[in-house]
């Protein structure tokens, strides 16, 4: 950058989410980062707490879908409402497009063990024609964005193994 020019404009907003995000931490669950965060640019990605996707998914609004594999289904069981799609299945994204009625606007909503799998899967999904891609940085067993599902006691159901 040459003397005198301006910065991006991505970085303040960027650093405006940052201070938000900090502010809903110190105020605790009623300044939602899932809320603040839909008016944060589109390179910063959609999330949303634990607590978010469960109530978006008991109003139908949320497609949740829990990305890790077998053996972690059957050792924590499922968040309630969420579908099992293993990640490592080679049709995914055709998959997760036949659970969601071949809607690829359909909100959906990734969930894993920390947040890391589906962080790096939505970024995917939107590749593949999905327009509306949560993470859930918590995952199920938390992660440095929050405590996870199971912390929080949301509910869950055990995996049948179907």
């Amino acid at each position: 950058m040459t003397a005198g020019a301006r910065a991006p404009a991505a970085r303040p907003l960027a650093r405006r989410w940052l201070i938000a995000a900090g502010a809903a931490a110190v105020l605790g669950g009623g300044a939602s980062l899932a809320r603040y965060h839909l008016l944060a640019p589109a390179e910063e990605g959609l999330l949303l707490t634990p607590e978010e996707a469960y109530r978006r998914v008991r109003i139908d609004r949320l497609l949740l879908v829990d990305i890790r594999r077998p053996d972690e289904w059957q050792r924590t069981g499922l968040a309630v409402g969420a579908h099992p799609l293993d990640l490592r299945r080679p049709d995914f994204a055709e998959a997760l497009a036949e659970l969601a009625g071949g809607n690829r606007r359909r909100p959906v909503a990734l969930i894993c063990a920390a947040g890391v799998r589906s962080r790096r899967e939505a970024e995917k999904l939107e590749e593949a024609g999905f327009t509306r891609v949560y993470d859930i940085p918590e995952g199920m067993e938390g992660s440095r964005a929050g405590p996870g599902w199971l912390a929080r006691r949301l509910p869950i159901v055990p995996w049948s193994g179907g």
